[in-house]
């Protein structure tokens, strides 16, 4: 949240209240607890920031005013027309984010003759737009207590931002990166000096020289075990540690542990850093320019001191005296840079203004280093940061001063930045927003404040997200508030955003965009949009929505967090790739054999226990449900079974429906049941197949790392473990079974009245399966359909008749409750019962558990989130957004990559769309289609010649998707050239083209087809092409 741009002239304290790892707070905070761990969030819950904020116009203004409506989104037109003090009517509003965040403002004044120790009570002190001599001042009176008060000052004039941090002489940081510390299997360790480790299976081991490992299970060279060794990095696979060559010879085995080492930061004072400054490069393609803007803003520092204003929007003779001013402060710096001209022209030129985005992004930053500040993790910034958008006045060659002068609404902060027109550009956009979540609702805040969608005649913003507002979404997705719990989000961000800019035209979707959706989004919706924008949080979609505008020729802007890491990508036809241009590599699967039978990770237990509840709580319920749907009674089953029918499914059905438990004790049987197989049995027939002295053909051990030999558990009703298994297990079979439980057994941790009088002669002692074969293959995959044998069928008809005649198969009991996994709600026994039935598999595997935390991450596929990471993302994206707008040129376009927690923030070039050569000249890029207009009797043949004669080149084959509709020598396909399109495509009624994909004859006999470009076939001539061009 950028709490850093809210302006007033009061200070703002806040001090973080209750118990971050107890309670209703987790509901709130889970997603952060996963970016910065329980120590962090106790700190940050018992610490006291002090923020003072002046506001975009100025230190000498108090009260709101028009203006402010365009850069402090808490306002209202209301707070105007009563001329309320800023920190008064933002107060309330920054309360309402977070219960357990106490806010308080102040009226003591800050100034040159403060008394400044009221200060000592805070652990971080935060400025914003104060008068340097000033902030020199405050810092120094915190660089003076004990221990030192942590010190950060932030910026934005215009167009330029700047960040400074001093944390004092020494800041002790305990976990400099907040990453999983990392786990390596090793192959081998060489008896030399110094030893050399290689990783299993030439893995890359990822670590860097310098860091510390400690080592386990390592056989024959034990003396290892439990040492801690520095590393070098000998190559991607290899690192080397200490001398080994007195101890005992490696054979097998063995993992290494990133140990997590404190790291101390040394700060310097802000009147140093003014002569010398460190900073943090953004751009490597000017890796001058930070130095070229410190000495800029420092000579505007100046020019307020020496004027007590800014420069004058547009004022030639203010632009030479800051250019003077630079000049002289240039001299004074270590480094003497040259002053860039242009840079202090604009900074001149726009420092009363004030552009939203960039404060949404320094804003991010500067809330991140709040957090490093209080809670002594992530390597803080050292010690300087400028963040700017000079690309969106550097192609204004002669720009007329007219264009940035005041109107007296709320967006003359931001016309004094990017000038009148592009901003009536920007309220005349039609965006889409895919998705309403974190980002969304950033980006919406984004649009309110720049005036997006509010033309009179023009512009709208159409938003859609499917989901629903959870408790776990109000502390980074700031326009929900508690009450809107369960209520659309879409809808509700939609009527937030309209408090916030009440001119903005939005229309508010419920729906998900795929290709189901199509019929709503579809190329007459695409056409008429702008830029859409994604807030996604899943690749899947974005290649989806990313192939419609590619399809459309539509601008797309997309970001994505995950932590304290960030990304931005701009697409904009003919200039730049496309989001499907490329691809990461796929996220490695975890092989069956290693599921079932070899875990050797947390990880694969974890995933194993999500199997068993999807398996048995989910898919298994609905196969049951779906069968006897089909089949309505199991007199009429037991007879097609009988006469030699094959019923799909109904032997695990027949199965389910003779285990059917009736009562809450008999749930607690089959639960104990679950437990002897899965922990017990299972163990005893793996060792069964596999004896402890097995060996491969080579003479190697066949339970050596990364394979781990199972120990069979022995249930215990004394141990928690076994016991919360038990319980949740019980649980889950009678809501799938409809059988009532109390809440007192619910909530029970009384195993005596959990587990009842269920009988000692339950569980058998375990027979071996002698033909039982264990896949031990890691590239086998699970087989869709289990054979029956004919015993198996026999004991289905035993089963069923059975049933038939107990009366035990009802119509009632034909039915089972399907469970959907769901994560968020702690009372369900979801995850209770994951968390129970992994941390079991692990400790029979002998794998470190998890807890209930961890395992839920895991299980969930939750993406940590902490919202200072996406105001920073949204903030550079809206940014990108002006320039599209704008219709800039290629070399304007910045992607962004963001680490927050390391820091770093790396700006680059979009990458330039390639330009692929067929022959003779003709080529092509992505965003190009080549059009050809048919008729109801079109054949293929015509549609090949009607290529050649409009673009000069013969294609050879002609394919749909996957299908192909023409290859020469694929056997028939030469008849087909006399079918008609209608029917090779077979159109939908309602389709007017389709895209095909052409290739051509190679240069020479022997090469690969020449690629073309898509082709859209129109199925007739009454089409209007124009709209997509």
């Amino acid at each position: 949240m950028e709490i850093i741009i809210i302006a007033c002239v009061y200070k703002v304290s806040s001090s973080w209240t209750g118990d971050p790892i107890s309670g209703i707070y987790i509901e709130y905070q889970y997603r952060q607890r996963y970016v910065l761990g329980d120590t962090a969030m106790q700190k940050m819950a018992k610490s006291h920031v002090f923020l003072s904020g002046m506001g975009g116009l100025g230190l000498e203004i108090e009260k709101c005013q028009a203006w402010d409506l365009g850069t402090n989104f808490f306002l209202c037109e209301d707070d105007v027309v009563n001329i309320r003090n800023r920190a008064e009517a933002v107060l309330q509003h920054i309360a309402e984010l977070n219960p357990y965040v106490h806010v308080t403002s102040s009226s003591i004044p800050l100034n040159e003759t403060t008394d400044l120790s009221f200060l000592d009570k805070y652990q971080c002190v935060v400025l914003t737009e104060m008068k340097l001599s000033l902030q020199k001042k405050i810092n120094d009176f915190c660089r003076s207590q004990c221990p030192p008060i942590k010190f950060i000052s932030a910026d934005v004039h215009g167009i330029w931002s700047r960040l400074f941090c001093d944390f004092g002489d020494e800041f002790e940081v305990l976990d400099t990166t907040g990453e999983e510390p990392k786990e390596i299997f090793i192959s081998d360790i060489t008896q030399a000096n110094p030893g050399i480790v290689t990783c299993l299976e030439n893995r890359p081991h990822k670590l860097e020289t310098g860091q510390f490992l400690t080592f386990r299970e390592i056989n024959g060279m034990t003396g290892l075990n439990g040492s801690t060794q520095q590393i070098t990095v000998v190559s991607p696979f290899s690192f080397s540690i200490g001398d080994t060559t007195e101890l005992e010879p490696y054979l097998h085995g063995g993992i290494a542990i990133q140990v997590k080492t404190s790291k101390t930061f040394c700060f310097e004072s802000l009147e140093m850093q003014l002569k010398h400054p460190k900073y943090l490069i953004v751009d490597f393609s000017k890796p001058e320019a930070p130095l070229e803007i410190h000495s800029a803003m420092l000579a505007l520092d100046q020019f307020q001191e020496n004027y007590s204003r800014k420069p004058n929007i547009g004022c030639q003779q203010d632009s030479e005296e800051l250019l003077k001013l630079a000049t002289s402060i240039s001299e004074t710096l270590e480094e003497k840079p040259e002053v860039n001209y242009d840079i202090v022209r604009w900074l001149s030129w726009t420092a009363q203004g004030f552009l939203p985005p960039l404060a949404a992004a320094v804003g991010g930053v500067a809330s991140q280093e709040v957090l490093k500040a209080v809670t002594g993790k992530f390597s803080p910034l050292c010690q300087w940061l400028y963040i700017e958008a000079a690309d969106l006045v550097e192609s204004l060659s002669k720009p007329e001063r007219e264009e940035f002068l005041p109107r007296g609404d709320r967006y003359d902060a931001l016309r004094a930045c990017i000038g009148d027109t592009l901003c009536q550009k920007l309220q005349n956009l039609n965006i889409f927003l895919v998705g309403c979540g974190a980002i969304g609702c950033e980006m919406l805040k984004n649009f309110a404040l720049l005036g997006v969608g509010t033309g009179k005649e023009k512009g709208m913003v159409t938003v859609t997200d499917p989901d629903l507002i959870e408790k776990s979404n109000l502390n980074r997705q700031f326009l929900f508030r508690p009450h809107h719990i369960q209520k659309p989000k879409s809808y509700t961000a939609a009527d937030a955003i309209l408090k916030i800019n009440p001119q903005l035209k939005i229309d508010a979707h419920l729906n998900k965009v795929c290709s189901a959706t199509e019929a709503i989004y579809n190329d007459e919706f695409y056409t008429k949009q702008d830029i859409i924008i994604t807030a996604l949080d899943n690749v899947e979609a974005r290649r989806y929505v990313d192939s419609r505008c590619l399809a459309n020729l539509r601008p797309l802007l997309d970001s994505g967090t995950m932590g304290t890491k960030g990304h931005t990508e701009v697409i904009v036809p003919h200039l730049t790739e496309s989001y499907n241009s490329h691809r990461d590599p796929p996220e490695e699967e975890i092989p069956f054999c290693t599921l079932k039978s070899f875990p050797a990770a947390i990880e694969h237990t974890i995933q194993w226990a999500r199997d068993k509840f999807e398996s048995s709580f989910s898919y298994k319920p609905s196969l049951f449900n779906k069968f006897w749907q089909t089949y309505p009674s199991a007199e009429e089953v037991l007879q097609k079974i009988q006469t030699g029918h094959s019923l799909e499914g109904c032997f695990q059905v027949i199965k389910l429906l003779s285990r059917r438990p009736r009562s809450w004790s008999q749930c607690v049987e089959l639960a104990r049941l679950k437990f002897e197989k899965y922990f017990n049995h299972k163990a005893l027939q793996l060792l069964h197949c596999f004896p402890l002295d097995t060996r491969l053909k080579d003479g190697s051990l066949f339970w050596q790392s990364p394979k781990r030999p199972p120990s069979p558990l022995k249930f215990d009703l004394n141990e928690p473990l076994h016991f919360s298994f038990l319980l949740n297990a019980a649980k889950l079979y009678a809501t799938i079974y409809c059988i009532p439980f109390t809440e007192e057994v619910r909530y029970s941790s009384n195993p005596k009245k959990t587990y009842l009088c269920v009988r000692g002669d339950i569980v058998n002692e375990y027979v071996y399966i002698y033909l039982k074969v264990v896949q031990t293959d890691e590239t086998a995959r699970k087989p869709d359909h289990v054979p029956v044998s004919s015993e198996d069928e026999r004991n289905a008809i035993f089963q069923l008749e059975k049933a038939i005649s107990s009366n035990e198969a009802t119509t009632s009991d034909l039915q089972m409750a399907v469970l959907s996994f769901e994560k968020d709600d702690d009372h369900n026994g979801h995850i209770d019962f994951i968390t129970a039935a992994s941390n079991l598999r692990a400790k029979m595997y002998s794998i470190e558990p998890a807890d209930r935390l961890k395992t839920k991450r895991i299980a969930g596929r939750i993406i940590p989130a902490i919202a200072t990471s996406t105001a920073a993302v949204s903030g550079l994206v809206a940014l990108e957004m002006i320039k599209v707008a704008g219709d800039y040129p290629f070399e304007a376009y910045k992607n962004c990559f963001l680490n927050l927690a390391i820091p770093i923030i790396v700006f680059t070039e979009t990458s330039e769309v390639r330009k692929t050569e067929i022959r003779n000249g003709i080529s092509f890029t992505i965003w190009d289609r080549w059009t050809i207009h048919g008729k109801e009797d079109f054949t293929l043949l015509d549609f090949i010649n009607a290529v050649k004669e409009k673009y000069g080149i013969e294609p050879t084959m002609v394919v749909q998707g996957v299908k192909m509709l023409y290859v020469p020598i694929m056997p028939g396909h030469a008849k087909r050239l006399k079918l008609t399109m209608h029917k090779l495509v077979k159109p939908s009624a309602e389709k007017k083209y389709v895209d095909l994909t052409v290739s051509f004859a190679p240069d020479a006999d022997g090469d690969e087809d020449l690629p073309g470009p898509p082709v859209r076939y129109y199925f007739s001539h009454d089409t209007d092409e124009q709209k997509l061009s």
